[in-house]
C-alpha cells in the first residue's frame, strides 16, 4: 500500500483580499505546493461578493464560498444586507453562513443590532442545514448567550480564529462547534497552546484567515494561505503527535462540517 501525507483544507482565507492584489495567483500557486487543497472564502458584505464569485470561478475545484454578513459590517443598512445575503441563497448554494457573530472590538455601540443579525443568521443556516461559522471578538459571553436561545440539533459550524480559555472551548464545543485554529496558536502570548492538547482533535480544524494573523515567524507581516503549514506544525507539536496525522484528522474535521464527500 503506497502511503501518502494528506493534504491540508483552510477553513477560512479572505483571498479576494486588496492586500493579494499584486499576487494572487502565486499566492494561491505557493499555498497548493505547501499542500493546501481547498480554501474556504467567508463573506464579509454585498461589496465582496462578486469578487468571490470571480475566485471560485478562476478555481472551481480548490475555492469553496460561504456567504454572510460579518458583525463589523452591521450598520445602518444591516436589513438591507441581509436581504442581499438571502438573495445569494436563492440563487444559488454555498457551504457555510459566516462569517457571522459579534465584534466589540470595533464598534460596540452596534451590539443589540449585531445580536438580531447573528441570529438571524443561524436560522438561515438552519433552514438550509448548513453550518455557521463564528467571528468572535470581545463578545464570548454576548456569543453564548445568543447560542443558547438557538441551542438544538440543526446547530453546528466552526468558532473561527478560536482564542478563548479552555472552558470557551469546552461551551463551543457544546453547542456543536469545531475550534478554527489559526496563527494565534504559534504566539508567545497567545495562550491556546497551553490548554489545546486537552481538547480531543476532532473539534479541531486549521484556517489562516489570510491576510489577517500572520504566524509566527511571520507575526505582523501578511498572512497567506501557505503559512497554513507551519499552524500545523505547532498543533502538532502541542498534541506530540506527527504534522502527517493533525492534517489527516483536521482535514476530515473540515470535510465533515462543510459536508465535503
Amino acid at each position: 500500500m503506497v502511503s501518502f501525507a494528506p493534504m491540508l483544507i483552510d477553513t477560512h482565507t479572505h483571498l479576494y483580499s486588496d492586500a493579494f492584489q499584486e499576487d494572487r495567483d502565486a499566492m494561491v500557486k505557493r499555498a497548493i505546493a505547501a499542500g493546501v487543497e481547498k480554501f474556504f472564502l467567508p463573506a464579509i458584505d454585498a461589496g465582496h461578493t462578486a469578487a468571490m464569485y470571480e475566485l471560485e470561478k478562476a478555481y472551481p475545484e480548490r475555492v469553496h464560498l460561504m456567504m454572510g454578513l460579518h458583525p463589523t459590517s452591521v450598520k445602518e443598512d444591516y436589513e438591507a444586507q441581509l436581504r442581499h445575503v438571502e438573495q445569494q441563497f436563492e440563487e444559488r448554494s454555498f457551504y457555510a453562513v459566516g462569517e457571522i457573530g459579534i465584534d466589540l472590538y470595533w464598534d460596540a455601540s452596534t451590539l443589540d443590532i449585531q445580536k438580531k443579525a447573528f441570529k438571524h443568521q443561524i436560522r438561515l443556516a438552519k433552514k438550509f442545514g448548513l453550518p455557521i461559522v463564528i467571528h468572535c471578538r470581545d463578545a464570548f459571553a454576548e456569543i453564548f448567550e445568543v447560542l443558547e436561545t438557538e441551542r438544538d440539533e440543526k446547530l453546528f459550524g466552526i468558532f473561527h480564529c478560536f482564542t478563548g480559555t479552555i472552558e470557551d472551548a469546552r461551551r463551543a464545543i457544546s453547542f456543536g462547534m469545531k475550534l478554527g485554529i489559526g496563527g494565534v496558536v504559534t504566539f508567545k502570548n497567545g495562550k491556546i497552546e497551553q490548554f489545546l492538547d486537552q481538547i480531543p482533535l476532532e473539534h479541531v480544524v486549521l484556517e489562516t484567515d489570510s491576510p489577517y494573523l500572520a504566524p509566527a515567524p511571520y507575526r505582523g507581516k501578511r498572512n497567506e494561505s501557505s503559512y497554513l503549514s507551519l499552524i500545523c506544525g505547532k498543533v502538532a507539536q502541542v498534541y506530540k503527535i506527527s504534522e502527517e496525522e493533525v492534517a489527516r484528522r483536521t482535514t476530515e474535521n473540515a470535510r465533515q462540517v462543510f459536508g465535503l464527500r
